[in-house]
């Protein structure tokens, strides 16, 4: 089997379950265009932990951890099936790179999982296993994290991060689509050319070197997705897709 990518997904605001747009067309096309795998890992900014921790269930459930939206939002259930065994495998790779890692028996999927997944693979028939994230341990930590699970790449394992370059909920609120807050794209534009720079100590240090680092991310949960899915620049060389 060839080596499956890493993939870093803005999943966005829950809605975009039920108004993909145009990211779900992108979605739909990025599945298409990758081998199918045999599983996907997927680590979610809305899963935080002080240590890394796995879902261990057979048959995750689906978290609807939101408030304020439409029922139809509430009805959605994504029923992939677990894999407790690759969930071990998860384990065992983080333990081997020191990371002490916990599998949690009963951890469902949350939103930042099922909404891309929905419109990955919207059969929901390939086996999930999700894993925390710990903002609070910063980048660096992360980036541990992606290099430890690189390795379920050459397994038939679709690892991915969901997050957000960007993330700022209360600047969100004073602009609509037509109107983009004047940071996002300096952000941007910084994050991907020291990605095609492959300049790893600059993107780890992107809080102190990045224009408006403090705006564009209020805490490092969101970004630090980018970190996990690092073969970006470092796991083979080669570039990997960015879903946004």
């Amino acid at each position: 089997m060839s080596r499956l990518p890493a993939l870093f997904i803005s999943h966005g605001s829950p809605m975009t379950a039920l108004e993909p747009g145009k990211v779900g067309e992108r979605l739909a096309e990025l599945a298409a265009d990758l081998p199918r795998p045999r599983a996907i890992v997927l680590a979610s900014a809305h899963w935080l932990t002080r240590s890394p921790q796995v879902g261990g269930a057979a048959t995750p459930g689906t978290v609807h951890d939101f408030g304020g939206f439409p029922q139809a939002l509430f009805d959605i259930r994504y029923p992939a099936p677990g894999d407790p065994v690759l969930s071990a495998r998860v384990a065992a790779l983080l333990q081997g790179a020191g990371l002490q890692p916990q599998v949690d028996p009963d951890r469902g999927l949350d939103h930042g999982v099922w909404v891309p997944l929905r419109l990955l693979y919207p059969a929901a028939d390939i086996p999930v296993v999700p894993v925390s994230i710990q903002p609070g341990l910063g980048p660096a930590h992360q980036l541990r994290i992606g290099r430890a699970l690189a390795p379920l790449r050459d397994e038939g394992v679709l690892v991915i991060g969901s997050g957000s370059i960007t993330h700022n909920l209360h600047d969100w609120r004073s602009y609509d689509e037509a109107r983009q807050a004047p940071y996002v794209q300096p952000f941007i534009d910084w994050i991907e050319q020291r990605m095609a720079a492959e300049d790893v100590d600059a993107l780890l240090d992107y809080r102190r070197q990045a224009p408006y680092a403090e705006r564009a991310q209020r805490i490092d949960a969101g970004i630090d997705m980018g970190f996990l899915a690092m073969d970006i620049y470092r796991f083979d060389g080669e570039p990997a897709p960015l879903a946004d």
